[in-house]
């Protein structure tokens, strides 16, 4: 008899091989290739550019000093640091940060993903505190971060915040958070894994963004489609501490041509459509609204009402195992339009489920009639 583990693993293999093979898909994901395929792509497109005939890196250097070179310039920052990991670049940033305050407590949110997704890493490893200024599921306003009780010697505010529903702030309202932990003495650290994309909700380039924050962490894989890696972004003197610190915890990696390339891939093809991804996204979330109301769903939620980048999440009232079949049915008939489904965060309405949905190159072809026949097409797989 399968274990209830095996089932699971059977369903996300059979999801994993029904996303890649479909036709019609309303975003690429990383995991949906295979290794030939990514790898061939990624070659074809250095043999096209001017990576043809570039030596392969050795220790930070070559191909990977170009991608911190390239991230300090969009950022607008002095200089970048190349890392493996978006975890070990936040750790680094802010125990650095605390060596320079003197204070080793971070304020982020609870949602945040130090919190969430690193099992603790800032206190096991780097010997950070973290304190909550809000538990609301958006980012602290700057009458929470000026009145909250402990002291903070930094800031970390995630942009967007991913499991609160990929939210941001408004500009202004950004702004007076900065200001508020400037009153108060603390720095500003930019969980920017996503930044990428809220020049659209901020209407600012990304130069105008990253300047109201001391340091910036940015993830290749997330919205620019790299293999792996991360960028730690700041002043000339954090970096070369986060250079050292990025040794010490094992962060220098022999060769990393692979995700080097595949980061500066993303930078070249991705970066610039992220605006037309976040455009239809809203498009999408419309339609999706409208197919829903129309079928008559009993309850549902599309968060944001408009989404403030190109990710989005949907709150339907199934069990998520039941979800994730018609999403893999579905896929297997050829329209991947959902993907797994997850119980709803704490705080949400008992027997709800959600997903994510994001909206990339594959998505632009869809229309609004096309979103609300694939929605139409999933319901009835549970009404089925």
């Amino acid at each position: 008899m399968e274990t209830e583990n095996e089932t699971d693993q059977d369903v996300t293999a059979a999801l994993r091989r029904a996303l890649r093979e479909a036709p019609r898909k309303l975003w690429d994901a990383s995991p949906d290739g295979t290794v030939a395929a990514r790898l061939r792509e990624l070659a074809d497109w250095a043999a096209a550019g001017p990576y043809a005939d570039t030596p392969l890196d050795i220790y930070g250097d070559g191909v990977v000093t170009e991608v911190e070179e390239r991230v300090a310039r969009e950022l607008g920052f002095p200089a970048a640091a190349f890392f493996p990991t978006g975890t070990m670049a936040q750790q680094v940033a802010l125990r650095c940060w605390a060596g320079r305050t003197g204070n080793p407590v971070v304020a982020l949110h609870p949602l945040a993903h130090p919190e969430m997704h690193e099992d603790q890493a800032f206190t096991t490893v780097a010997a950070l505190r973290t304190t909550h200024p809000t538990t609301a599921p958006r980012l602290p306003t700057a009458d929470e971060v000026r009145d909250h009780p402990e002291p903070f010697g930094t800031l970390m505010l995630e942009l967007p915040l991913r499991d609160a529903g990929f939210v941001l702030p408004t500009w202004d309202e950004l702004t007076e958070v900065v200001e508020a932990a400037r009153e108060r003495d603390a720095v500003v650290h930019f969980d920017g894994a996503r930044l990428w994309e809220t020049t659209v909700r901020f209407g600012r380039a990304l130069p105008e963004i990253a300047a109201l924050a001391d340091s910036v962490y940015v993830s290749f894989y997330k919205s620019l489609g790299g293999m792996s890696g991360a960028a730690l972004a700041g002043p000339e003197d954090l970096i070369a501490e986060a250079r050292l610190w990025r040794h010490r915890y094992g962060g220098d990696l022999f060769q990393q041509y692979p995700a080097a390339l595949s980061a500066l891939r993303g930078l070249e093809t991705e970066l610039p459509r992220l605006p037309a991804y976040v455009a239809h996204a809203r498009v999408v979330a419309d339609a999706l609204r409208e197919a829903f109301e129309e079928a008559g769903t009993p309850w549902f939620r599309v968060h944001p009402e408009q989404p403030h980048t190109h990710q989005f999440q949907i709150w339907l009232p199934y069990a998520p195992e039941a979800l994730t079949a018609a999403s893999l049915a579905l896929a297997e008939e050829g329209t991947a339009l959902f993907r797994r489904w997850f119980p709803a965060p704490a705080g949400g309405p008992p027997g709800v489920s959600t997903t994510e949905v994001t909206v990339s190159a594959p998505g632009l072809e869809w229309t609004a009639e096309d979103v609300k026949k694939a929605a139409r097409d999933f319901l009835g797989k549970l009404d089925g």
